[in-house]
């Protein structure tokens, strides 16, 4: 719908726009051409990624994209500091005054949690759908009391391609070594017992942890209370057999999440504010007992880069991690020592996303590290047999094979902005040096 909506505004000859939506990828390439025209000069979301992360990080954008977490995105808008003038939310059915769901149409999605705090506060909202429905489409996701207007289009999008890349099911040998390591490390600590809550990233590690959590809570006679964040099939098939109590939803990474959540009493849908907002008193982010995240990079002071990769150039998002890891009782970052030629564990990352005093556990396929701010943790696994190393030790050993990286051809311009959940600055990306140009 990105897309779609941007061309129109082209065509229609507005210019001095800024997209404020909720993560940018590379299904959204053709919105870098607008930026180097300069008719898009602001971006603020959750995530950049593909051409447009490229252009940002070459100085094309006008002013510094302002990069923020699910939960921060939400504070900001209820906050007032992100004003939208008109919010354009996609949505695969809707009746004719905007009452919208993720179901129903040839574009099913799931949930539509993300565009909710929009039709709050937008001062116009406009429901795009492909599958106009009788009147009341019940119950709805998007209510029609805050929509101005319906537009029927031909297509909003093609719900095959939900699965992301990032959302990947690993056979990787190392990947399941270190999933293993997670449930491991969770069967250890204080919360692993009866009604815990749980939520896991979408990386190939993160998501086989799944695999290896299943026998353990049946061995133990356990079951989960709950699970949020973005749901796929290891999540569902958890559900499906008894383990966990509820899905609690805010994006589906796969179809089985999209069809789960219309067809299973026991999976729900809620907004991002109920999620992750750090303003708001009951978010579902600040009851978690474990999330496992991945990463980019990691350094020694427990800091997390999810965003820039190792040539400086914007190709991730925040999304849920910051969020998920300053409220969870136990967060657990897992990540290879090296990626190709790069060493994942560092001196120093590239961009600060997740801060250190909110990670707790960095789990890699050469050993596991427990940040010095939790003598809890270290007690509980010094009594396992998992391999325990200090983060220093593994940032050795991952300059041993790859070689200390070189400095980044930074300049000193500043090209994005990455602010923590409370809306204070956490980093900032500066613009990088083309070695083509």
């Amino acid at each position: 719908m990105v897309n779609q909506v941007m061309k129109e505004i082209v065509d229609m000859g507005f210019k001095d726009i800024t997209i404020a939506a909720s993560s940018l990828g590379q299904a959204h390439d053709p919105v870098a051409e607008y930026i180097e025209q300069g008719i898009v000069t602001g971006i603020q979301t959750s995530g950049i990624r593909g051409r447009i992360g490229e252009v940002v990080s070459h100085g094309k954008l006008k002013t510094p994209a302002i990069l923020r977490s699910h939960g921060g995105r939400v504070r900001a808008i209820e906050e007032g500091e992100v004003h939208i003038d008109v919010a354009f939310i996609g949505a695969p059915t809707s009746d004719c005054m905007g009452n919208a769901r993720g179901k129903g149409g040839k574009s099913n999605c799931g949930v539509l949690s993300y565009s909710e705090v929009d039709s709050r506060y937008a001062d116009k909202v406009v429901v795009i759908t492909d599958c106009l429905v009788d009147f009341p489409n019940f119950p709805p996701s998007i209510e029609a009391s805050y929509v101005d207007y319906v537009v029927v289009v031909d297509e909003i999008g093609d719900p095959k391609k939900i699965a992301s890349s990032a959302a990947r099911f690993s056979t990787d040998p190392r990947d399941l070594m270190m999933a293993e390591y997670c449930a491991r490390v969770i069967e250890a600590t204080p919360w692993f017992k009866d009604g815990f809550s749980f939520q896991t990233g979408a990386g190939g590690p993160s998501l086989a942890a799944n695999r290896f959590l299943e026998p353990l809570l049946v061995q133990h006679g356990i079951k989960l209370s709950w699970i949020i964040g973005g749901i796929c099939a290891p999540a569902v098939d958890l559900l499906n057999k008894g383990l966990v109590g509820k899905i609690i939803d805010t994006q589906d990474f796969d179809i089985a999440g999209v069809e789960s959540v219309h067809t299973n009493p026991n999976h729900y849908e809620m907004s991002a504010s109920q999620y992750a907002s750090p303003s708001n008193k009951s978010a579902f982010v600040n009851q978690l007992d474990y999330v496992i995240l991945a990463a980019l990079e990691v350094d020694t002071d427990f800091n997390v880069n999810v965003i820039t990769g190792s040539d400086g150039v914007l190709r991730g998002a925040p999304g849920g991690h910051p969020d998920t890891a300053a409220g969870s009782k136990c967060c657990i970052i897992v990540t290879p020592l090296v990626r190709g030629r790069m060493a994942t564990i560092c001196e120093s990352v590239v961009t600060v996303t997740t801060p250190g005093e909110d990670v707790d556990v960095v789990v890699t396929d050469y050993g596991i590290a427990v940040n010095p701010r939790r003598p809890d943790i270290l007690e509980a696994l010094q009594k396992t047999k998992l391999p325990l190393k200090t983060i220093e030790e593994l940032q050795e050993e991952a300059y041993a094979i790859v070689g200390k990286p070189d400095p980044l051809p930074f300049k000193d311009r500043v090209v994005a902005i990455l602010e923590a959940r409370d809306g204070t600055v956490l980093d900032v990306v500066r613009e990088i040096e083309d070695i083509h140009q």
